[in-house]
């Protein structure tokens, strides 16, 4: 193999060059204040990927998703840290956490979720001066060999279709919320 192709591997390469623009961070909005969480609440709910709005929390599919039906829930507040939360803010972030797993299963049959926020950049937040959380659904056997061997994501529908069918179904999931659960999961 010549230099031209790069280091010899045992991997294969699925090419994504739509990727590279979000490592160059092209196609960032520019001025003062160019926060994505700042910028999605004023888009449509279509082009901005929102699932659900809240009075201080939106819930929004992350463009770069570890799995399908990866949700972040964003206050609309630019804040860095969760000790920054109003009361308010801490309370309907984790009613929409509820709301997004009870939405992902009803939807998608998730078996479990990653759920998690990295504060600072330093604990890998990728945008951390505005919080959020993420809700990552999970599946039995969803680590399989395209990520562990193939060194590839398979997300079997596009955001659009995962963001219309989680935004159909998150009002029965909230609506849910008022009622004491008879689940017996852990």
């Amino acid at each position: 193999m010549s230099t031209d192709e790069g280091p010899g591997t045992a991997f294969e390469h699925l090419w994504t060059p739509y990727r590279m623009a979000y490592i160059r961070g092209e196609n960032k909005p520019t001025g003062d204040h160019d926060c994505p969480f700042c910028l999605i609440p004023a888009m449509n709910d279509e082009d901005g990927l929102i699932v659900a709005r809240g009075a201080t929390v939106f819930a929004v599919l992350n463009l770069y998703p570890y799995n399908a039906g990866h949700l972040m829930l964003v206050p609309y507040r630019h804040v860095p840290d969760y000790t920054d939360l109003t009361v308010e803010e801490v309370a309907e972030l984790g009613a929409f956490t509820q709301t997004a797993m009870r939405t992902i299963r009803a939807v998608a049959g998730a078996h479990g979720f990653n759920i998690g926020m990295n504060q600072g950049a330093v604990a890998g937040a990728g945008i951390a001066d505005h919080l959020h959380q993420h809700a990552v659904p999970r599946w039995g056997g969803d680590t399989n060999f395209m990520p562990v061997v193939g060194l590839t994501r398979v997300l079997p529908q596009v955001l659009r279709e995962t963001r219309e069918l989680l935004a159909a179904q998150w009002s029965s999931s909230a609506a849910s919320s008022t009622h004491p659960s008879t689940s017996t999961e852990a």
